[in-house]
């Protein structure tokens, strides 16, 4: 991957003239939006629709993906080693551990995902995979089970602000007709569950105390500290590929959105020379939205451009972003839905992982009637099925009777009954099909929604959209394991509010108000 060299030139480029003839239409429809910055960002999109597909945004698709991958692998990574945490540290309330993950994500949400709509998107991008690895390394050496939990909370903050961040900054460099790409990311997100289980096989698997083990101890119970070197080295390669081996620059249409119109123009400059093309973008393009022309003096540009500096400083507080989430009553229907929609998931998964246990226990001793080999069988297989899903939710999503509404729709509505079905397994094998069945429903689901949700948001607000249905979404998720703690463990009652919270979700897509199929955000 190539760092910046800005005195670098492409070889044999071709050249881009910027026109807004056969622009791309929007997915927000016109007049919801400022109208200077709407046709600003009509300009920049395309300009970057004229670029094309190039290298740079492959290289982008690479380190984007660990940001996918991180955000399963980590909750993955607390559900993998509690049970060899409680039979070494023995806590009173075991579920703690999943609620301190929980806060952390939501804390990671809120922080990284409204700041990455004030001091930009490329620290937060950086920063969020690096904070998850120092503190998933320095996890392993928990001495007690209040350091594991700290430690969870610390570096869920990181991972709570992958996707928020990363869905922004990628869906602002693709080309609008490429827009599919961000569904098909999600193929990373169902590999870190196959790549967590592989790894916890052999660790996990034969490292640690048997549950009839009265007498665990620290050198008997390794393997979930091996298990946490292992998953925080690679959250650090992750980071240094990140930080050292590409450069990753700042959304064009977040410097725009600023009113830094001259380093909007640089960066899609920029990324032509590394896709081996240039464009004509000029600021002028840019200003002439606003009927600026050339006859605008230099030193009144300046004067502009520091009063808006000094009135966004003012506004770094405030809730502007937040407001402009409602801004016209489309826009406040829109963002209530999506809000609702991934709240209602936020319970239910969680909610269903909390109770599994005991459908597990009743229908075959934890899917492999106590065989460690088969267990972790069942588990390889059910994770190897969310590959095909997440890539089938790549191509549903282009298909002019489903696009994203009727593919979202129909693969949650399909994760609550497949989750009903579960219910009534008689043995391991038949639930491991139906947890095959509701892991491939559940990959295709999530690939949409990761995709769909930050598409349906203007990018000058779009890190504060992403923060507020990913907050809805941890807070709900936070109720999951005190539910755990409080309620009566020996029923399948909430498996079925599980799948009926999911079904109520897919229900819902269906009255949301745009489809952004075939068409590119602003």
């Amino acid at each position: 991957m190539e760092k910046l060299d800005e005195d670098s030139k492409a070889v044999h480029p071709q050249h881009v003239t910027v026109s807004l003839e056969d622009a791309p239409a929007a997915v927000l429809e016109e007049g919801s939006l400022d109208p200077v910055y709407e046709a600003k960002a009509r300009v920049l999109n395309k300009a970057i629709q004229d670029i094309g597909m190039g290298r740079y945004q492959w290289q982008l698709f690479i380190v984007i993906g660990f940001g996918w991958a991180s955000d399963n692998l980590w909750p993955i990574v607390t559900s993998l080693i509690l049970p060899p945490i409680k039979s070494e540290l023995h806590p009173t309330r075991a579920p703690f551990l999943t609620l301190s993950q929980n806060i952390g994500l939501l804390i990671g949400a809120i922080f990284w995902g409204f700041g990455c709509d004030i001091f930009g998107r490329r620290w937060a991008f950086n920063l969020t995979i690096g904070v998850t690895s120092i503190f998933g390394l320095i996890a392993a050496g928990s001495p007690n089970f209040a350091a594991i939990g700290v430690f969870a909370a610390l570096w869920s903050v990181g991972v709570g602000g992958n996707l928020p961040v990363d869905s922004a900054i990628f869906l602002e460099f693709l080309p609008g007709d490429r827009q599919w790409l961000l569904t098909v990311l999600s193929v990373d997100w169902a590999l870190a569950q196959v790549y967590a289980t592989l790894v916890a096989w052999p660790l996990l698997g034969y490292r640690t105390c048997q549950e009839t083990d009265t007498n665990c101890t620290k050198s008997k119970n390794m393997g979930w500290r091996y298990f946490m070197l292992a998953m925080g080295g690679t959250a650090m390669v992750m980071f240094l590929l990140r930080f050292v081996a590409f450069t990753i620059f700042e959304s064009p249409k977040y410097l725009m959105g600023k009113g830094r119109d001259e380093e909007a123009v640089k960066v899609v400059h920029e990324v032509a020379r590394r896709n081996g093309k240039t464009s004509t973008l000029t600021v002028e393009d840019l200003r002439a939205c606003e009927g600026l022309g050339e006859e605008f003096a230099v030193a009144d540009r300046r004067e502009k451009a520091a009063k808006l500096a000094l009135k966004r400083n003012l506004q770094k507080v405030d809730l502007t972003h937040v407001k402009a989430l409602f801004a016209t009553r489309k826009l406040a229907f829109s963002t209530s839905m999506i809000t609702l929609v991934w709240a209602f998931i936020g319970l239910g998964f969680p909610l269903y992982n909390a109770f599994l246990p005991y459908i597990q226990s009743t229908r075959g001793a934890s899917f492999g009637d106590g065989s460690t080999y088969l267990t972790y069988r069942n588990s390889l297989i059910i994770a190897v099925l969310g590959v095909p899903g997440c890539l089938l939710g790549g191509l549903l999503i282009e298909l002019p009777r489903l696009g994203r509404r009727g593919t979202l729709s129909l693969s949650t509505i399909l994760t609550g009954v497949f989750l009903f079905c579960s219910t009534t397994a008689l043995n391991s094998s038949s639930l491991l099909g139906w947890n095959c069945a509701y892991n491939f429903s559940s990959n295709v689901m999530y690939a949409v929604l990761y995709a769909y949700t930050p598409e349906i948001f203007p990018t000058k607000d779009r890190g504060t959209g992403n923060a507020v249905t990913a907050s809805a979404n941890r807070v709900f998720g936070i109720m999951a394991p005190i539910v755990a703690m409080f309620a009566n463990l020996e029923t399948a009652a909430p498996v079925y509010v599980s799948g009926a919270l999911f079904i109520a979700a897919g229900v819902l897509v269906l009255v949301l108000p745009f489809e952004s199929r075939g068409k590119a955000s602003l």
